[in-house]
């Protein structure tokens, strides 16, 4: 099969032909139809600190067909499926696996870390933290769950947002997942700062009421459109620096969510935190029922997504598509299609 392979930091991932995945008793493989590129993905092949190993296959935003099954696969799925997963094995026998919390699970392997990933042609999952997609849920929005599932989860997790004022910082996928779903759970007002013009623009079709100026006076520029700073800051840029900055852009007992993935040092000022007496809320990844509820309200039409995506390639198209990201224009999602 087809699969992009990373090998050096700092160097476009390499399209090679590698060995089909084969299943174990337990596992499945799918026949990959589409999969995204997540800023981690970026963030763990940079030159100046890579966080992946050599000759991985990388990618865990992905949706497909199982093409085959191991004997002792879990009742209730058969070849032919369609299905989108949170991107990992677990051990399937601890509560976390059993809850459909497996990122907690002290023997999980992660997709595109541990195991091959979806920037491939076919794939691995597990079906105990797999979602079925409805025919009404294309391979297309089966490919955005993962990423919208993230942006859910950190809303859930910072509580209620009914008539609040929420300020986003970054406009990238997970900061339009957090637009969506903050605006999607009542927010009053949801202001995203965002550098590129594209990303800016795109924000507002999915939930953000304002856009402001990143260069400019961000505290400034929220208080005039709101009448009044944040009640809650999302953090969703994962860059050395953000929470600082975020930090001084929140008010007197307000909450800072961090959501941007940061595979680097950073610092911030503690004394600053504890003055304005903030609440601090660093989230990851997802559960379960996060995938369930995206792929529901997917199917229910509550939600309208696929218009996030922003460029669909090949494999021929797909290393020059990866490190473009690096330097994002126009680009929120792009989508690896490894068939065409």
């Amino acid at each position: 099969m087809k699969a992009a392979v990373y090998y050096e930091g700092g160097q476009p991932l390499k399209i090679e032909n590698v060995d089909d995945p084969a299943p174990e008793a337990d596992e499945v493989i799918i026949e990959v139809k589409h999969c995204g590129i997540c800023g981690t993905d970026l963030h763990a092949t940079e030159e100046h600190s890579p966080a992946s190993l050599t000759g991985t296959i990388m990618g865990h935003e992905f949706a497909g067909e199982i093409v085959a099954m191991g004997k002792d696969a879990p009742e209730g799925w058969k070849v032919g499926d369609r299905l989108t997963t949170l991107p990992m094995l677990g051990c399937g026998k601890c509560v976390p696996c059993l809850t459909g919390e497996p990122w907690t699970c002290k023997q999980k392997k992660i997709s595109g870390v541990d195991i091959p990933g979806g920037f491939s042609q076919y794939t691995k999952v597990d079906l105990n933290q797999s979602v079925k997609l409805p025919e009404s849920v294309s391979w297309k929005e089966g490919a955005l769950v993962e990423p919208l599932a993230i942006g859910l989860h950190a809303v859930r997790r910072a509580g209620n947002m009914e008539g609040k004022n929420i300020l986003i910082v970054g406009g990238g996928p997970v900061g339009v997942a957090v637009a969506l779903w903050v605006r999607f759970f009542g927010a009053r007002k949801v202001v995203v700062s965002e550098l590129e013009k594209g990303r800016a623009e795109m924000s507002l079709k999915y939930g953000a009421t304002d856009i402001i100026d990143a260069k400019g006076d961000v505290g400034g520029q929220f208080a005039e459109i709101c009448g009044g700073p944040p009640d809650v800051v999302y953090e969703c840029v994962g860059l050395p620096g953000m929470i600082m900055n975020c930090l001084m852009l929140a008010p007197h007992r307000s909450t800072l969510v961090v959501v941007g993935f940061c595979t680097q040092p950073d610092t911030f000022v503690p004394a600053l935190a504890m003055a304005n007496e903030i609440t601090m809320q660093f989230v990851v990844a997802w559960d379960k029922r996060d995938f369930q509820f995206v792929v529901d309200m997917i199917a229910s039409d509550r939600i309208d997504v696929e218009g996030l995506i922003t460029d669909v390639v090949s494999f021929d198209q797909f290393s020059d598509a990866f490190e473009a990201l690096r330097k994002p224009e126009h680009q929120v999602k792009v989508l690896l299609d490894p068939f065409a």
